[in-house]
């Protein structure tokens, strides 16, 4: 029977990739991560031991704890975090339980050191289109909900990320970009392990729109006709990608929840009640 105190791994993969999705803690001991150095899409690193301390940066939120197994660790720093104002329950089965489901993870050796603890920084040319909004709502869903974009003049990049210590994206020839045929959001969900049906189908209708290839899904003409529409809505750059947040909400709910739905006004028989 589930404990009061937790969460199935069920329900907070549905949570995973919203808006809703609670703070996620992995308090895993250091030889639990070393065996397994990867994350639950979203987490972020931190000692049990240091509980008191990192505690009120997360005062009047809700949390999910993640230890190995779902036991003491993550009970314990659950219990504490509600000693806080927490709203926080630990992970049922913890770690162990999450991954022998077959769901996905996050291979920290990919993730900018920041990224780990949340707060990283990622920088790319301004004004933004399609990857260059699909890639930061990919980030803060599934990495770091606390990263931080910065937009600026295209050959700025390479040396505003060298200054500012900011991870480049989707620009010529850095580790996160296009290759072939893939758009910088394909790279991004196959290195960072969230190969699942829905995000897949997701970056299909991205790379479609990113690389002018209408016929990958009937779906992309859509998301070109929407970027482009918000891209001469907002002159703020961070202002379009906080309206493009919604967007690939909207997108990422429907592949993973709506593909099969159909819509249709019907119209009223001729003798029958409108």
């Amino acid at each position: 029977m589930p404990s009061p105190t937790t969460i199935s791994i069920d329900k907070l993969a549905r949570l995973i990739g919203t808006p809703q999705c609670p703070t996620l803690i992995d308090v895993r001991t250091e030889e639990d991560f070393s065996a397994d150095p990867r994350l639950v899409p979203g987490s972020n690193r931190r000692s049990h031991q240091d509980v008191r301390d990192w505690s009120g940066t997360i005062a009047g939120k809700t949390a999910i704890v993640i230890c190995q197994q779902g036991k003491k660790l993550s009970e314990g720093a659950a219990a504490w975090l509600r000693n806080k104002g927490v709203a926080a329950e630990g992970l049922e089965g913890g770690f162990e339980a999450w991954t022998a489901a077959g769901l996905p993870a996050v291979p920290v050796d990919r993730l900018p050191q920041a990224a780990a603890l949340g707060g990283s920084v990622w920088v790319t040319r301004a004004r933004p289109k399609i990857d260059r909004i699909a890639c930061p709502w990919l980030i803060r869903r599934f990495i770091d909900p606390q990263a931080v974009f910065l937009f600026v003049a295209p050959q700025e990049v390479a040396a505003v990320g060298e200054r500012f210590d900011a991870v480049p994206f989707d620009i010529e020839d850095v580790f996160w970009s296009h290759r072939g045929e893939l758009c910088t959001f394909d790279v991004m969900v196959e290195e960072f392990g969230l190969t699942t049906e829905p995000l897949l189908h997701l970056a299909a209708i991205v790379r479609g729109a990113d690389t002018a290839q209408p016929d990958l899904a009937p779906e992309v003409p859509g998301l070109l006709a929407a970027s482009l529409g918000l891209s001469r809505m907002f002159t703020d750059d961070l202002a379009q990608l906080e309206a493009g947040m919604i967007l690939y909400d909207a997108f990422y709910r429907w592949c993973r929840d709506a593909t099969d739905e159909r819509h249709n006004w019907p119209s009223a028989k001729a003798g029958g009640a409108r």
